[in-house]
């Protein structure tokens, strides 16, 4: 069995940020030389997400309006921020969200559905984070 490693990292202009990474994610798999496998993509900072849903503009728009809803960003709100932070939010919403997906690796290529993509979401952004791609099989 063999094992590919690589690391993305993000810096996004806006503290709340969808980007979809599958395109990435392709090469990175085409580089790997695994046909049949699994491939973990994983965030690496606690304020940030990866899933995998629709590339639609609207959709991304609902889950902001929809993650604010569930944990609006209000600094008095969060017992987190008593230790001086300002992201409590960011740590709920990445709860939600998800911190990695697995997908699985046939004949050379992603099992995806008809629409599905992978995204990266950040939620507490301005500074750089780390996405793990992890690929193993044969």
């Amino acid at each position: 069995m063999k094992s590919h490693k690589k690391y993305l990292t993000f810096r996004t202009e806006n503290k709340i940020e969808f980007i979809n990474i599958t395109a990435e994610l392709k090469k990175i798999l085409k580089e790997s030389g695994i046909k049949e496998g699994l491939c973990l993509v994983s965030a690496m900072h606690i304020t940030a997400a990866v899933f995998i849903n629709d590339e639609e503009r609207g959709l991304k728009e609902d889950f902001k309006e929809w993650l604010e809803w569930l944990a609006p960003r209000d600094l008095d709100r969060y017992r987190h921020n008593l230790t001086g932070e300002d992201n409590g939010h960011a740590h709920l919403k990445r709860t939600v969200m998800g911190r990695e997906v697995v997908i699985g690796v046939s004949e050379s290529k992603f099992d995806f559905g008809p629409w599905e993509q992978v995204f990266y979401g950040e939620f507490d952004g301005n500074r750089p984070k780390r996405v793990l791609v992890k690929i193993i099989g044969d």
